[in-house]
């Protein structure tokens, strides 16, 4: 061993980032771990119950675990060794906590974000608080608070990179550049990848250009998860407050998630997430495929449409991501 790969050795050190120490997950899960020093060539390898989840050879160290439906206990450990043929390594073990019983929270305040257009594209602006109402099963709620201001966005992105999807790649990336360059700078932008694993490629960015630029790298191959990169996404934009809206370009054909179509539906009813689906490829075709997304996007208030104004009733989605709830 050289003296620099000696003293990496002795520096190296590891922890686990997500989930936290006895904290309870399921579901998909970012399984995410921080290496010091941050440029140590390292390969970090996460295990979860004795059993590896996967490998990652360069920062962000993470990716992506089915925890399961049910909230059990895990123990999961994460091994960062050296990648240069030196003897670093470094290791952490947390674990997670089960539940025996099903919880349930009181909520004493629920967020309602509204968008107001005149029915076309214009923004209606300055409106008072007596002009809205809001209503839960058919009763009436009080608004307690009340702004009136445009507040920033934050948008979880996601792009079918499948190998069902290789022939409308190139007319998708162009689609999605269009998209990413029409999103205002002060939007927050996190972009997904995803076939049978999830890909984070740019996180709350703001910059255009580091936008169009995570698009390029794309390449198709694998199955299809999308009912689980939905989950993550409601993931992702549960622990932000404000606008929050996601947007997937898909043919909306589920090959192989761990999540079922009743489980995500479920989720997205629950949380306060918009979802709009861009229907690519076979979802121009299959009635059943159309079906599926409309069913799932509807939930929310938003739409399905596609990149192609003439292949959807819908029309296109503009950066504005209007909807409601």
């Amino acid at each position: 061993m050289t003296i620099a790969g000696a003293m990496i050795a002795a520096a190296l050190s590891v922890r686990i980032v997500s989930p936290v120490a006895d904290g309870y997950v399921s579901g998909a899960t970012m399984l995410r771990a921080q290496v010091e020093p941050a440029d140590a060539p390292v390969i970090v390898s996460f295990f979860v119950d004795g059993r590896q989840v996967c490998s990652v050879a360069k920062a962000p160290y993470e990716c992506e675990w089915y925890a399961g439906r049910a909230i059990v206990e895990h123990r999961i450990r994460v091994v960062a060794a050296g990648a240069d043929g030196t003897e670093a390594r470094a290791v952490a073990t947390i674990g997670t906590k089960g539940l025996g019983y099903a919880e349930s929270v009181e909520v004493d305040l629920v967020e309602v974000t509204v968008t107001v257009t005149d029915g076309g594209s214009k923004y209606v602006m300055g409106l008072p608080q007596k002009a809205f109402r809001v209503f839960e099963d058919g009763r009436p709620q009080t608004i307690t608070h009340f702004a009136s201001e445009n507040v920033g966005l934050d948008l979880v992105l996601a792009v079918d990179i499948s190998g069902s999807m290789r022939d409308s790649m190139p007319t998708m990336k162009t689609a999605v550049r269009e998209f990413l360059t029409a999103v205002s700078s002060r939007d927050r932008v996190t972009l997904l990848g995803f076939n049978d694993t999830i890909f984070p490629l740019a996180r709350k960015a703001t910059d255009p250009a580091e936008r169009v630029m995570a698009v390029d790298r794309l390449a198709c191959w694998g199955n299809t998860a999308l009912y689980d990169v939905i989950a993550t996404g409601i993931n992702l934009l549960g622990r932000e407050t404000g606008r929050k809206a996601m947007v997937v370009f898909t043919d909306g054909e589920d090959m192989g998630s761990h999540t079922s179509l009743a489980d995500v539906e479920r989720r997205l009813e629950a949380s306060d997430v918009t979802l709009y689906v861009i229907g690519e490829g076979r979802a121009l075709k299959v009635d059943a495929l159309r079906e599926r997304m409309d069913r799932l996007a509807r939930s929310t208030g938003g739409v399905r449409t596609s990149s192609s104004p003439a292949s959807s009733s819908s029309g296109t989605v503009s950066p504005s991501l209007s909807g409601s709830r």
